[in-house]
Parts: structure tokens; sequence; C-alpha cells
């Protein structure tokens, strides 16, 4: 599955919302040296029930707009 992700890093409290069409996705690390990336596979392997390792960051590592692509089996 392909999902179309906005990440906004610093937020108070981590939380996540539809998005026209995809996740808008809020995180509490900030965007820098990938740790909001770690973080955002984290809170999407909670959110679907897969393993982080099943969570690939297709476009956007260095951007808040990503397309994310999510699998059910390794």
């Amino acid at each position: 599955m392909i999902v179309n992700v906005r990440v906004v890093p610093r937020a108070r409290k981590e939380r996540i919302e539809e998005f026209y069409g995809g996740l808008k996705v809020y995180l509490n690390e900030p965007a820098e040296e990938g740790k909001a990336n770690k973080k955002l596979i984290k809170v999407l392997a909670g959110f679907f029930r897969v393993k982080k390792s099943n969570i690939k960051i297709l476009k956007g590592l260095k951007s808040r707009q990503k397309v994310i692509q999510i699998s059910e089996t390794t």
C-alpha cells in the first residue's frame, strides 16, 4: 500500500489525522539527523499494526511531504 504523508515535526502532541487523501502525522521529534523519519516509521508501524521493517519512505526523506510504502508481509 502506498500512502501520502504530511509530517509536522516538533508538535506538542503526537497524533495522526486524515489529510486530503493521505495522512497528517504530528511528531514530537525535531526534523534533524533523521530523528523525525525514524519516529514516523515507529508511529506508522503502530498505527497500521505492522513491523517497522515493513515501512519504507519512497520519496521525501528531507521533506515534510512523503510517500510511504507499507508492506503487509516481510
